[in-house]
């Protein structure tokens, strides 16, 4: 029997999500996005769940997008359309997650990279294993982090933004500690155990309150992130469709250096 790409549990006020491609790194295919969409609408549903972590199935917590889809669209004759697509459907996730009402909690429990780094960001409070990785390699691919750039300013501020997104490299988990993006640091035995008990302490506290408390941060003190989001979505959709983008995703999947137009 196929395994579903995200897995749900219930246990007591906390639920749990789980990213469920380890043999692709729990990279974001459309299919995983559709899914992990649906998953935050149902425990939306779900009364008695008050605070929701967020992980991944074996050694990475999200390793991105589906690099093989990204590929395929780019040898399409016209793939425009599909790179808009793309884009406006990872918008739509990370929204789903900033509008979300209850606390996500990110337990990183390997590496977060491009897209799943956004994931992370896109959670409250992040807690990691301290072999996590972080970071944004899109411009070593020929693309633009520019959907996951707003809200990676929005938590950690410019300078550190910048010098993650201008480098393409990867830091470990006691930078990302040291730089805001990363809340506590925890062993990999401990990691669930920590992220469970940081749920259950978001449990005891008013629903209602939590509710208008993400609104406040999100919504108000963040004014500006959803307008930045969605001009993120648009640079981001544009640079897929270089002939950089085509280099680059081509020459990451061939395992060679890339040769720049």
């Amino acid at each position: 029997m196929t395994q579903p790409l995200v897995r749900i549990n219930v246990h007591e006020h906390t639920g749990t999500i789980i990213l469920n491609r380890p043999e692709r790194r729990n990279a974001l295919s459309r299919e995983l996005m559709r899914s992990l969409v649906e998953a935050i609408g149902d425990l939306h549903l779900e009364r008695r769940v008050r605070a929701v972590v967020l992980t991944g199935a074996g050694s990475a917590f999200c390793a991105g997008m589906d690099l093989d889809e990204m590929h395929a669209t780019t040898k399409m004759d016209d793939p425009r359309a599909q790179w808009h697509e793309d884009s406006v459907q990872y918008l739509d996730l990370l929204e789903s997650m900033l509008r979300f009402p209850k606390p996500l909690i990110a337990a990183v429990n390997g590496p977060a990279v491009a897209g799943g780094a956004g994931l992370a960001l896109a959670c409250d409070i992040v807690l990691a294993a301290n072999n996590a990785q972080f970071g944004f390699p899109e411009a070593r691919r020929g693309i633009v982090a520019g959907l996951v750039a707003p809200l990676l300013v929005f938590r950690i501020g410019a300078g550190h933004a910048a010098r993650l997104l201008l480098t393409g490299g990867l830091i470990d988990a006691q930078e990302a500690f040291r730089i805001g993006v990363f809340h506590r640091l925890v062993d990999a035995d401990h990691l669930w155990p920590q992220a469970t008990d940081t749920a259950a302490e978001c449990a005891h506290c008013a629903p209602e309150a939590l509710s208008l408390t993400k609104r406040m941060l999100n919504e108000t003190i963040g004014e500006q992130l959803s307008t930045m989001l969605v001009a993120g979505a648009a640079v981001s959709a544009t640079s897929r469709t270089t002939e950089a983008a085509a280099e680059g995703l081509a020459a990451f999947l061939e395992k060679r250096p890339p040769k720049w137009p």
